[in-house]
């Protein structure tokens, strides 16, 4: 009987071991990284505030990888690169748009959350779905007020994704509302790296169009203003043109040009 149960017990212990199904070892997430084209840093020293970041839903792990190191390249060139060349109220304005289209997106992030929170309570629900697939992961070098703004967006919008397919899996909110809500959202959080990086071709249009008319060549051995907007703007991938973006660096181009003016 020693040997039955002995048996027995080994037998469940092996049972304990198998896997019915294969799962993710961090395969998803090195794919994901190695699609995207890496931005090139090496031509910005400003220094970064290295911040741990966690994503774990597929939305967050590939708007992350697509979108925040391009967002990052272009404010800089907007806040660093374009301010020394361009009139720094002109350069406020555009801070000042990509800031607004930021804290409108937080915002709807932050309603989508409440609202899924509170259907959780009215259902009963208590626990969300989790994700099997390794989270991704990785400290980022924050160089600016905009660069922790977007990566708390992106965050917000990895917390939400669960939370709409446990509603989904419940049979809360129907399959259709879900994939209408989630691919609203996603449109505005990419909408914000397009519109950085509309704002700062712009802005880098002007700057060479200054340099032509002054007529002003690099010194030999040392980079120009423009060709380092060159260089560092050459680094922006991934992003689409966003329609609504072009008339606010229209705007302040025009600003701009009107303030020359009145100067000669």
């Amino acid at each position: 009987m020693r040997k039955i149960a002995a048996n027995q017990a080994a037998g469940s212990a092996n049972m304990s071991d198998v896997q019915i199904v294969k799962m993710d070892q961090g395969g998803v997430n090195a794919r994901i990284i190695a699609k995207e084209t890496k931005a090139d840093f090496r031509r910005v020293e400003a220094a970064s505030l290295k911040m741990p970041a966690r994503f774990t839903s597929a939305e967050g792990k590939r708007f992350f990888v697509r979108h925040f190191n391009t967002l990052q390249l272009n404010a800089h060139f907007i806040s660093v690169i374009a301010r020394t060349r361009l009139d720094h109220d002109d350069i406020a304005k555009v801070e000042a748009a990509i800031r607004t289209q930021m804290e409108a997106v937080t915002d709807t992030l932050n309603k989508a959350i409440d609202g899924a929170e509170a259907l959780f309570k009215v259902n009963g629900i208590t626990s969300a779905a989790t994700y099997d697939t390794v989270p991704l992961d990785i400290e980022v070098g924050v160089l600016s007020s905009n660069g922790r703004r977007f990566l708390e967006v992106l965050g917000k919008l990895d917390q939400l994704m669960p939370l709409l397919q446990t509603l989904e899996i419940h049979e809360v909110i129907t399959t259709q509302a879900v994939d209408i809500q989630r691919a609203s959202l996603k449109r505005q959080v990419r909408d914000v790296a397009g519109a950085a990086r509309n704002l700062a071709m712009g802005l880098r249009r002007r700057m060479n169009a200054m340099g032509g008319r002054e007529g002003v060549a690099g010194s030999v051995g040392a980079a120009s203003p423009d060709e380092e907007a060159r260089e560092v703007a050459s680094t922006e991938v991934g992003a689409d043109p966003v329609p609504g973006t072009a008339h606010v660096a229209d705007a302040v181009s025009e600003a701009a040009h009107a303030s020359e003016g009145q100067q000669s």
